[in-house]
């Protein structure tokens, strides 16, 4: 069985795209986005600099536009048996899998880029990645601190990301070193993302989600609150209000998906980083990128 996989903020870098532009129906869906967003955001994916590139207003739709223009031009190549996003590579997902029209999908990123980045400036906030230390381990001591910090992105096993205000972080990184991680990396972020400090953009994005026609898709969504796959309409909708706030837990989605029978696992978008923590789950499955023929 062939699970599909998208990458989410991170994965961006200049120039991606760019060969998905000669594809005549890729053209006509970036100049589709160029409308909808009200700038050329394929100038900026194209030959724009990695300063552009970064602003969250740019970075999540560009993210997004590649991985589903990409399964889009891939067309009957692309027959997925399930499909899962990593944070925005959920929308990603659900767009591919048809639960979301393309231009629903890409207004809803730019809603949840903008929800997320209004968040941000209200309170200064930030994340870390803690290496080598225990799931549970990790949870025990955010649970312990006197300040917000929570596991934010279960990335792979070994790897954890925390999310928080900055003392909480600090508080946070200072135990969990004592503790025996081999790293406690703050990240470069503008603020923290799948913790209780988005509950403002989680209430904006709400009211997006909720007037949004979402379809039942072609195959089973793993979504990243349970790290279950679903295809009723209803429940995916809840689970996508639940996501800025909520962990998003790939360790989890790549056992269950796993367990459910998945023995190749391709990547949509630019990069190669989910293909890495699949890996670290289980050495044997194949994994690959999404290429056109």
């Amino acid at each position: 069985m062939r699970a599909y996989i998208f990458p989410g903020q991170g994965a961006q870098f200049v120039g991606m795209g760019k060969d998905l532009y000669e594809h005549p129906k890729a053209a006509a869906l970036f100049e589709q986005a160029n409308e909808i967003i009200g700038f050329r955001i394929s100038d900026i994916m194209f030959s724009g600099t990695d300063e552009e590139l970064k602003q969250t207003n740019v970075t999540q739709p560009a993210i997004f536009l590649h991985s589903v223009i990409l399964a889009k031009v891939l067309g009957d190549d692309f027959k997925p048996d399930m499909v899962a996003g990593h944070s925005l590579g959920e929308f990603s997902a659900l767009v591919a899998a048809n639960a979301l029209s393309f231009e629903d999908g890409l207004k809803l990123v730019i809603a949840r880029a903008n929800a997320m980045q209004k968040a941000c400036e209200a309170q200064p906030s930030t994340m870390a990645a803690i290496l080598g230390l225990a799931d549970d381990v990790v949870e025990k001591i955010c649970a312990e601190i006197d300040a917000v910090v929570v596991p934010a992105n279960y990335n792979c096993p070994g790897q954890l990301v925390i999310s928080g205000s900055i003392e909480g972080i600090d508080l946070a990184c200072a135990k969990l070193t004592e503790a025996g991680a081999k790293r406690a990396l703050k990240l470069n972020v503008g603020g923290a993302f799948h913790s209780p400090l988005m509950e403002p953009a989680k209430i904006e994005l709400q009211a997006a989600i909720e007037a949004t026609h979402i379809s039942a898709p072609i195959c089973p969504v793993y979504q990243n609150v349970d790290a279950k796959p679903y295809t009723d309409p209803s429940e995916i909708k809840g689970n996508l209000i639940k996501q800025l706030t909520g962990a998003v837990r790939w360790t989890q989605t790549v056992g269950n998906m796993l367990a459910d029978g998945a023995t190749e696992f391709v990547e949509v978008g630019p990069g190669n980083v989910l293909q890495g923590l699949v890996k670290k789950v289980s050495r044997e499955v194949q994994t690959s990128s999404a290429a056109i023929a």
